[in-house]
């Protein structure tokens, strides 16, 4: 079909869906699925999760009107059809990029957005928190729908909120399944029954014999309770029991999920019911494009077209085979994940030791405290867990793993700021909040061999421990300056760059990946007859012993400081060590300056680097010293 003759074409709004006709929305699917593939191979993005709602975008649309009625999309990664669909489409060339579209939903972006989303698992409690104001406020018209994934589901605060569920709502929950049963069914009897109660004359005669069962006097109530006991009984039977509707909540399904059709029908089902309802779908991740039906795992989340695959090992892939090879030479070694195994480098850890790897699914929570579980017995569990998802768990390394003083080792992949996925995947919050908890060693390797060094240390330290480290590979120019001539027997001791100063004007303290900004730094000084030195620590806390480590490295009064960082400035190494170097004298007459993420969670409005819109990049670190030396 050529763009002329595109129905996507006509699509702006959608209001514009609502006047198709009904054989177009085939048509429609096709075109949006044609503009999904070629538009994310450019930007980079979430094809597979995208490519097995398009029905369901669609069908959402023309059942409901937003922004009157309210649909959120749990992690919000498979919002992009609703994006296509909701004004957005022109502007889907700047997906992900700074300044552009987000990946996920965002508040500011469109009143179509009723709820900003990025992490797992919750749609529900947002879903009801705003369904219970439209009641307050008296909007009885309008509906909300939360869109939640089989994988999300498995996350524990799904369930919590579906135990919240107020009958007086106009709640409708779609659990979309694309990998995992939910509910258990029997033969086609299950699906005949389930088709049936979404029929306008099933529901027409449930709520006339409703009616008439109640009005009758004295005895109309009894009936009514006992004709929907026998129901549920033989229900059961055919269900094996039904989660949803021992909740309280009217079940749909389950429903294909790919046929646009179906779907209105079960939609347009559920919006009448009247109180809360579960739409069970089914649908096919990556559908329409064979490659990401094949291997969804691979097309769940694609590189921009400018981003060039690399054949060098990630740090992701170190940790995953440093922590196989100690796997196979001790016993004791667990790994754990939260349904990231791929992401976090563990499938060769799974594929060895599988009585030792445990995939706990989207609940962190849950696997910090099940780590402190296996440590209290004797193990060595580790917990490879993003940084931005790290955060959910926050209480169960104070009180679960560092009260106990519990040989947990935490690895924290994703670390520092991450521009595609924006401030929701941002990994900036770790290093302030781990600095606070009593016992806690936080190592920040900067190259692969110092991870693997860090990695056997922190597991036989006997205490608890956070390796943080990015997404990618290590920096070519970061490895030459700080490990060229490296045996890696000093694990975590500061180090200078290969070509020190005796006398520096500017001295940067830094970490990871952001040291790359310094090395900029120093060549440009060095061009305009200034002495930079860069100091790299690998070690962060206990900070005690990194200012005795790097008090050799201080400038004179006559020099500058700057302790550099690219994460939030509030609580963070350049706060907490600059501290501990007052207490102690060493910087008395030094004048020195933090660079960090301040009070910000690192937004861009334009297209720029990210290290300038959280003003750390080179030309930052140039100018702070400049105002600093006038």
């Amino acid at each position: 079909m050529s763009e002329k003759d595109s129905i996507l074409n006509r699509i702006n709004y959608p209001s514009d869906l609502k006047a198709l006709d009904e054989k177009e929305l085939e048509p429609l699917c096709s075109d949006i699925r044609e503009f999904l593939i070629e538009n994310v191979s450019k930007t980079g993005g979430h094809l597979a999760s995208n490519l097995g709602v398009v029905e369901l975008s669609v069908a959402l649309h023309r059942v409901f009107s937003t922004p009157k009625d309210h649909i959120i999309w749990d992690v919000g990664h498979q919002s992009y059809v609703h994006k296509i669909l909701t004004g957005r489409r022109e502007r889907f060339d700047t997906l992900r990029r700074p300044g552009g579209l987000s990946g996920f939903t965002k508040r500011s972006e469109s009143e179509h957005d009723c709820f900003g989303t990025g992490h797992s698992s919750t749609s529900i409690s947002a879903a009801l928190g705003i369904a219970e104001a439209d009641r307050i406020n008296g909007e009885t018209d309008r509906y909300t729908v939360a869109v939640i994934g089989d994988g999300a589901f498995t996350g524990g605060m799904a369930h919590e909120a579906l135990n919240n569920c107020d009958p007086r709502l106009k709640l409708i929950i779609v659990i979309n399944e694309n990998e995992m049963s939910i509910s258990k069914n029997i033969g086609q009897f299950a699906q005949n029954l389930a088709n049936l109660r979404a029929t306008r004359t099933y529901r027409s005669t449930k709520r006339i014999t409703k009616k008439i069962l109640r009005h009758i006097p004295l005895i109309g109530k009894p009936i009514y309770k006992c004709f929907m006991l026998i129901k549920k009984l033989i229900k059961n039977i055919v269900y094996k029991s039904n989660y949803f509707e021992d909740m309280g909540l009217y079940y749909i399904g389950p429903v294909d999920g790919n046929d646009v059709c179906a779907l209105e029908k079960a939609l347009r089902s559920a919006r009448e019911q009247g109180e809360n309802v579960v739409v069970h779908i089914k649908t096919k991740k990556g559908k329409g494009f064979e490659p990401s039906e094949l291997d969804p795992g691979k097309y769940h989340s694609m590189p921009s077209a400018n981003n060039v695959f690399s054949d060098k090992e990630t740090f992701s892939e170190a940790f995953g085979r440093k922590l196989t090879e100690l796997a196979q030479r001790d016993e004791k070694i667990c790994a754990i994940t939260a349904a990231m195994c791929d992401g976090t480098g563990l499938c060769s850890f799974r594929e060895k030791n599988p009585d030792r790897f445990f995939d706990v699914g989207i609940a962190e929570e849950h696997a910090l405290t099940f780590a402190a579980g296996l440590a209290a017995e004797g193990t060595r569990p580790v917990a490879a867990i993003y940084s931005t998802f790290l955060q959910r768990g926050y209480d169960n390394i104070i009180h679960d793993i560092a009260l106990q003083d519990l040989p947990v080792t935490i690895c924290i992949d994703r670390a520092g700021l991450n521009p595609s996925d924006g401030a929701t995947h941002h990994g900036i919050f770790d290093v302030a909040f781990l600095s606070g908890v009593p016992g806690m060693t936080i190592y920040a390797p900067a190259s692969l061999k110092s991870l693997e060094a860090v990695l056997e240390e922190a597991l036989y330290s006997g205490h608890p421990a956070a390796i943080r480290y990015p997404s990618g590979t290590e920096n070519e120019e970061i490895v030459n300056a700080f490990f060229a001539n490296e045996d890696f027997s000093n694990i975590g001791v500061p180090k200078c760059d290969s070509e020190p100063y005796d006398d520096p004007d500017l001295v940067i303290i830094t970490y990871g990946r952001i040291a790359a900004e310094a090395l900029k730094v120093k060549k440009a000084l060095y061009e305009a007859g200034k002495r930079c030195n860069v100091v790299l620590l690998e070690k962060l806390k206990p900070y005690g012993e990194t200012a005795n480590e790097i008090s050799k490295y201080l400038p004179t009064e006559s020099g500058v400081l700057i302790f550099l960082e690219e994460e939030i400035r509030a609580g963070g190494m350049g706060m907490l060590l600059s501290d501990e170097l007052c207490r102690r004298g060493l910087l008395d007459g030094i004048k020195y300056s933090i660079l960090a993420s301040d009070d910000s969670f690192v937004i861009p409005d334009k297209d720029e680097h990210i290290y300038e819109t959280a003003g750390v990049s080179a030309r930052d670190i140039l100018l702070e010293y400049v105002n600093m030396i006038k």
